[in-house]
């Protein structure tokens, strides 16, 4: 009997053996999947980092050139930027020449050749942006206007420019230059 019982041993030993046998192979068949997955993971991974690394590089590249491109138009702006000014300017330079020129000097022509070149100086402040000041009459505006002194006035509004000693300018809608005034203040 003990044959018989030494034999079942074996045969549940086997079984077991057995049944150890293919959970293992089970997991080494799980574990071969996870390294798989695990190494698909870091190939996509590896992929995703180098695409990166290059749009890195390529915005790098980018930015360097920007960065020159627009060093380079600040530089042009700056040495260039009375280009336009300068253009506008030589006509009216090339009327006062012509009328310095002129032998037979008359008040008359004198005169005229000044409101000639005036009207050129506002056509050309015109061109380039640039609108007088002259307030002569309107309420002060200490935004636009310097007040040089008051004056006291009977039958105008107090506050109201009623002298002009030198005219203001605006580029663009900025202030260049305020307008020099006397304003009136109301009479005690």
């Amino acid at each position: 009997m003990s044959t018989g019982n030494e034999e079942l041993k074996k045969s549940a030993e086997n079984e077991h053996l057995e049944e150890m046998e293919e959970e293992m192979a089970f997991e080494e068949d799980e574990i071969i999947q996870s390294e798989q997955h695990l190494q698909e993971q870091i190939a996509l991974a590896e992929k995703k980092a180098e695409e990166n690394w290059e749009l890195l590089l390529r915005t790098k590249a980018e930015m360097d050139n920007l960065r020159k491109r627009t060093e380079k138009d600040l530089e042009n702006a700056h040495k260039y930027g009375m280009e336009k000014f300068v253009n506008e300017m030589l006509p009216v330079k090339d009327s006062m020449e012509l009328g310095l020129a002129t032998e037979e000097v008359t008040v008359e022509g004198l005169h005229e050749g000044m409101k000639l070149t005036m009207n050129m100086f506002n056509t050309t402040f015109e061109k380039l942006g640039v609108k007088e000041i002259n307030p002569l009459n309107e309420p002060f505006d200490p935004e636009l206007h310097q007040a040089m002194s008051m004056q006291e006035m009977d039958g105008v509004e107090p506050n109201t420019v009623i002298a002009v000693m030198q005219k203001g300018y605006t580029l663009n809608d900025r202030l260049v230059r305020p307008a020099m005034v006397m304003v009136s203040k109301k009479p005690e």
